[in-house]
């Protein structure tokens, strides 16, 4: 709004307060009738972000979009994508035009790419009256700035209908690159199927908190979700139902292809999970060959572990390792290729040994490198590969010790521990969904731990990263997903993100209670833990 200079006005004080009456008096009709408040004219603090960034420095005064506000980028497709993204959240609840432009100019929200020390994933962000700036090196480091502005700006911002605004975003200096290389979470859809909107919705969840690896757990038991082409009743008989008997389902190679590219839009990278030599019943369900006695077993639909396994001395099993591993690598241009390996109860540790041996030199044949699970570490893990540990406080020592020894000798550790960060965990003994095999994991037991110094005798430089997965048994839809995987899954994330320094729960459960709206602006269905000081309205 315009201010104008009282000296150019002759009216009277007596007609200047009938007007500002009759101002107030029809605000609040319109309010009355059910239009939306405005959204109070306070600047977020940059430091009240999740993940915390590595520093933020106030300073000066605050920016406000407006209808004026454009953004600027450099001539470059992928910063061009970045800024459209970012006109896409900003465009339906500012009602703002923001045209995206490679034209110059000052002010406004600019993308910037220039070398400096941001890594390919850092940024920083600096704001002022003029403007926003976000600089990275890489077009990651741009769509990670814009997540940090996102939560910058009023949490009405992330509704699809028009708010009154004002639009503020703080003043001062974000400098900030992530702690660790890998960030994931993976999504069980082998006990219960997800469409490709439902996996599409969850990573526009998981991109707000720079997760960067979307691990899909394909296969199980209880269901096989990819088409191969080579072994087609792995998804139409194998994929045909899930955990309680439903009519399951499967991704067609262009299904998985669009998760692909969606998340590839997100700046995450898909890592495909074919779970073996056990989690395999919808395997050997689909073919008979693959099992020793020649005989296929009845399709699984219950939740039972380590009952299944391939027959390893036979041929045709390597057959069929190498025609699933050729057909999924040529569909995935991320890096992994996750081969399960857990709870093989029903492989002998010289069959299991010996599997190993075989198969991971066809994941590496076709350009991938091997994660498995952390009983991996009982075989001999392959040069480069990762180890997922998903152990819980209380496993043994003589396990914990076989996978510190494998990270010794230059194995990689994704840190999943399941009694802190596997989002199907209950919260309480009264969440309506989920398990407790592993305990009860409220918000704080989540978030409270430091993974380079979880792992007793595993160096800190072996440990790549975090990964919070979510197991299916007892989860069905988004909404199902939202609620146990919020406001957990944000924890995960500054785990992986966040420098060891920013870490503490008084300071981070006051970050965290601030998204509480912002959720609810986006239709996330999220648990209201009473660990957490959520806003009263």
């Amino acid at each position: 709004m315009r201010r104008h200079n009282g000296r150019h006005h002759s009216t009277t004080p007596r007609i200047t307060r009938l007007l500002g009456s009759l101002l107030l008096v029809a605000a609040a009709g319109a309010f009355a009738v059910g239009a939306a408040p405005p959204v109070q004219d306070t600047a977020i603090p940059l430091g009240r972000v999740v993940p915390a960034p590595a520093s933020a420095e106030p300073g000066g005064a605050p920016y406000r979009i407006t209808h004026d506000t454009g953004i600027r980028v450099d001539d470059s497709r992928e910063a061009r994508q970045v800024a459209g993204y970012l006109a896409d959240i900003l465009r339906p609840s500012t009602g703002y035009r923001l045209p995206v432009t490679t034209h110059g100019g000052t002010g406004g929200i600019r993308l910037r790419l220039a070398e400096g020390p941001y890594g390919t994933e850092g940024y920083r962000l600096d704001s002022g009256h003029q403007g926003v700036t976000i600089t990275a090196a890489r077009p990651a480091g741009l769509f990670h700035g814009v997540q940090t502005l996102r939560q910058l700006l009023p949490a009405a911002v992330e509704k699809k209908s028009v708010q009154p605004g004002p639009w503020p975003v703080a003043g001062g200096t974000v400098r900030d690159t992530p702690r660790y290389p890998y960030r994931g979470a993976m999504l069980d859809v082998s006990r219960h199927f997800f469409t490709v909107a439902q996996v599409k919705r969850y990573i526009d969840q998981l991109a707000m908190y720079k997760i960067n690896e979307l691990h899909l757990h394909l296969s199980d038991d209880q269901g096989w979700r990819i088409a191969i082409d080579s072994w087609p009743r792995l998804a139409t008989y194998g994929g045909s139902t899930q955990v309680g008997g439903g009519t399951g389902g499967h991704y067609t190679k262009a299904d998985y292809r669009e998760i692909v590219r969606y998340a590839a839009s997100r700046y995450l990278e898909v890592v495909p999970e074919i779970d073996m030599p056990g989690h395999t019943d919808a395997a050997l369900a689909s073919y008979a060959e693959l099992n020793c006695d020649g005989v296929a077993p009845p399709l699984y639909t219950g939740t039972d572990v380590g009952f299944s396994s391939l027959c390893v001395p036979k041929q045709v099993t390597y057959d069929f390792v190498d025609d699933v591993i050729r057909e999924l690598a040529a569909l995935t241009p991320g890096r992994y290729l996750h081969i399960g390996g857990d709870e093989a109860h029903s492989t002998s540790h010289a069959d299991y040994v010996a599997f190993m041996d075989r198969v991971q030199p066809v994941v590496a044949k076709y350009g991938k490198t091997v994660i498995g699970w952390h009983q991996l570490t009982g075989a001999t893990p392959a040069k480069g590969a990762l180890a997922q540990y998903w152990g819980l406080d209380d496993t043994s020592a003589e396990e914990k010790a076989q996978v510190a020894k494998a990270a010794r000798n230059g194995t990689g550790l994704i840190l999943s521990p399941a009694d802190r960060i596997y989002l199907d965990m209950k919260y309480t003994e009264d969440t309506p969904l989920g398990q407790d095999w592993a305990g009860l994991v409220e918000v704080r037991r989540s978030y409270d731990w430091d993974p380079g110094d979880y792992l007793a005798g595993a160096p800190a430089s072996a440990v790549r990263g975090v990964e919070a997965p979510l197991w299916t048994e007892t989860i069905t839809d988004s909404a199902d997903i939202e609620y146990m995987a919020f406001p957990r899954l944000p924890g995960v994330a500054e785990l992986g993100w966040s420098p060891a320094a920013t870490h503490g729960w008084d300071a981070y459960k006051a970050r965290l209670a601030a998204q509480g709206p912002r959720w609810e602006a986006l239709g996330i269905k999220y648990y209201k833990s009473p660990q957490v000081p959520w806003p009263t309205s």
